[in-house]
């Protein structure tokens, strides 16, 4: 016999089960939510208005029609809907007083979320791939990065990120959750909700920790191999220009590997036993809100082949106005 009460469903033999999850978030800061809730609005704004930018110059400007911005446009792409699962709802939540979030729409939050986290932390992966091709190998770039092998990375990409995310999901919607529902999170995210099952989870804990592995030490390691081969590559460029222009194309990419990764490592290469909420939900608001921002700021708004097509693209569209 079952019997639904409220947000639990009783089983006969008196194991409660959870069908709802209250995400707590910021709730213990009070009046500071609003002032949260302006801040974090006023940063997604400019993700938003940042990646869509990127996107819409690379698809505008042919001389961006590259491996290298393919790539990127891809990332901003991925980076605006990995936003957009999380900060949507946590923005709501820091003006209301219900907090819930069912557990079907709890599983779809962290299936998506960890799907573009990992599809960008392969596509990080591949970047790095593109800038060795094209620093170590200039002669055999147009082949080692054809459209067609572009086009196979970036999927291979997208359904690797997914196929990791729903084993990850698997793995902690298969635990019974009883009747602790509350995540003390702003969104639901590995740690914080797979420690509310009501069993051990260790074997579960140990099989997400190997798809982290791969899906961030494996990527990261490849990225510094190739960085040394790179820097290897750049040594014996004879032109003090040449080394600097090779050095800026670089520094941008290794600064978004650095703290993506880092956060990224914190938060899932370790047990659920150690996490502590206060200092998990800053590092986390690190790679859902900084790193996202950082992608266009760094990574791209500040290369001069992406200036110049905006300037380009802003030129057509005023001349258009003119004519008109």
């Amino acid at each position: 016999m079952i019997t639904v009460l409220g947000s639990e469903i009783v089983l006969a033999e008196n194991i409660t089960m959870v069908t709802e999850f209250l995400l707590l978030g910021f709730s213990s800061l009070g009046e500071i939510q609003l002032a949260l809730f302006a801040v974090f609005l006023f940063l997604y704004l400019a993700i938003l208005s940042g990646n869509v930018t990127i996107i819409s110059v690379i698809h505008l400007d042919k001389s961006l029609h590259t491996p290298m911005y393919f790539f990127l446009g891809i990332l901003s792409t991925s980076e605006t809907f990995y936003t957009f699962v999380i900060l949507p709802k946590m923005l709501v939540n820091l003006l209301s007083v219900a907090r819930i979030i069912s557990f079907t729409c709890c599983a779809l939050q962290m299936f998506f979320f960890l799907g573009f986290a990992i599809t960008n932390c392969l596509l990080l992966g591949v970047t790095g791939y593109d800038r060795y091709a094209a620093i170590c190998h200039p002669l055999h770039y147009p082949i080692l990065m054809s459209w067609q092998v572009c086009g196979k990375l970036a999927a291979a990409c997208a359904i690797g990120g997914f196929l990791a995310s729903l084993t990850a999901v698997n793995l902690v919607f298969s635990l019974p959750f009883c009747s602790a529902n509350k995540v003390n999170h702003y969104f639901c995210d590995i740690p914080p909700v797979i420690h509310l099952a009501c069993t051990n989870t260790d074997v579960n804990e140990f099989l997400i920790f190997i798809c982290g592995v791969l899906v961030l030490v494996v990527p990261f390691l490849f990225i510094c191999v190739s960085y040394l081969c790179i820097l290897r590559t750049i040594l014996k460029i004879p032109s003090a220009e040449g080394r600097r222009k090779a050095f800026s194309t670089c520094a941008s990419h290794l600064t978004v590997v650095i703290i993506h990764y880092g956060c990224a490592s914190f938060i899932y290469l370790r047990p659920t036993a150690s996490y502590v909420s206060n200092k998990d939900r800053l590092v986390t608001v690190t790679y859902t809100i900084v790193t996202p921002l950082l992608n266009p700021m760094v990574y791209s708004l500040r290369n001069k082949d992406v200036q110049l097509a905006i300037r380009k693209v802003l030129g057509k569209k005023g001349s258009l106005k003119l004519q008109n």
